[in-house]
């Protein structure tokens, strides 16, 4: 079902998109095709280039902006650097036109002079902006997503062998029976002592230390557990709902280690509002999970013993 949905919003994307590149392209938003006067300032006491520094405006503006002017055997272009100094029609021709120059565009010259003069230029040509959005924030998405997973690869195997060390030493099963009366709250329905509880204590702890990068392997640990336990394959427990609702509501209470590389000591002024907004939001996802687990009752946990 949830392939059927993402097929749906792609679907719908693309679609949006077209129709507003269509839409663009008939009202010519971007003035294709349409030359634009500018005021060409050159350098005074200086030969006639190929390549020069010039100042330019254009008629509307009242400052001069630095630009390149280029002779070449087939046309004369006007490179200019793209800042936030362009007039607002040449920052949104910047900001979407194709060519892969991501500091300057290059406008054609259709009148040269080598005199302070009006000269009349096209910028570059401009289609299909949304299309071209969403097919690049595919792509990264894409390549975003093959890096995370390979990234992914060490800290699992490194989490999940220390976990299975700590279960066959029973470490795991101490730690749990520590917590035992706060998770049979949370998880009414898992077995005591089962495996799935120790992944639960160490992503909850993994977590509240702000190692989200380490919480990630185990939740997919205690998930795998869980399903186990699962009599409908094809359904999520109760349990598993609770779980997933407490690592999206976060429980965390030292700040991400991202987040520290870029705030450095300022960091501190966050942990109350850290610690507040964790508070608020696990009280409140529990309880939004509790009420639906009261309407969907499910089987009493049985008794559960290690293969």
């Amino acid at each position: 079902m949830l392939n059927y949905i993402w097929a749906g919003l792609i679907i719908i994307s693309l679609v949006f998109a077209l129709t507003t590149d269509i839409k663009d392209i008939s009202e010519n938003t971007y003035q294709n095709g349409v030359s634009q006067e500018i005021i060409v300032r050159f350098p005074k006491n200086e030969p006639h280039a190929q390549s020069q520094r010039v100042r330019f405006r254009t008629p509307d503006m009242d400052t001069l902006l630095t630009a390149t002017w280029h002779v070449a055997k087939s046309k004369t272009e006007l490179v200019v650097p793209i800042t936030k100094a362009l007039p607002k029609h040449w920052e949104e021709v910047a900001n979407h036109f194709s060519d892969n120059t991501p500091d300057h565009m290059s406008a054609v010259v259709l009148k040269s002079s080598s005199s302070d003069s009006v000269v009349s230029v096209m910028l570059p040509k401009v289609q299909f902006v949304k299309l071209r959005a969403i097919t690049q924030a595919a792509f990264d998405m894409a390549t975003f997503s093959v890096k995370l997973a390979i990234g992914l690869i060490g800290i699992m195997a490194l989490w999940l062998g220390l976990m299975r060390v700590a279960e066959k030493s029973g470490l795991i099963y101490k730690m749990v029976k520590v917590v035992q009366p706060f998770l049979h709250f949370l998880f009414p329905n898992i077995p005591k002592d089962h495996p799935a509880l120790g992944a639960i204590s160490l992503n909850f702890a993994a977590n509240m230390l702000g190692l989200g990068n380490a919480a990630t392997p185990l939740g997919i640990k205690a998930m795998e557990e869980m399903q186990k336990l699962n009599p409908n394959k094809d359904e999520a427990t109760n349990a598993m709902c609770m779980f997933l609702t407490i690592n999206t509501a976060s429980i965390q209470l030292v700040p991400p280690v991202t987040l520290v590389a870029i705030m450095g000591i300022r960091i501190g002024e966050l942990f109350t509002g850290i610690i507040l907004v964790t508070f608020f939001s696990l009280v409140i996802g529990i309880i939004a999970a509790k009420i639906f687990e009261k309407r969907n009752p499910e089987a009493p946990a049985i008794e559960w013993k290690e293969d």
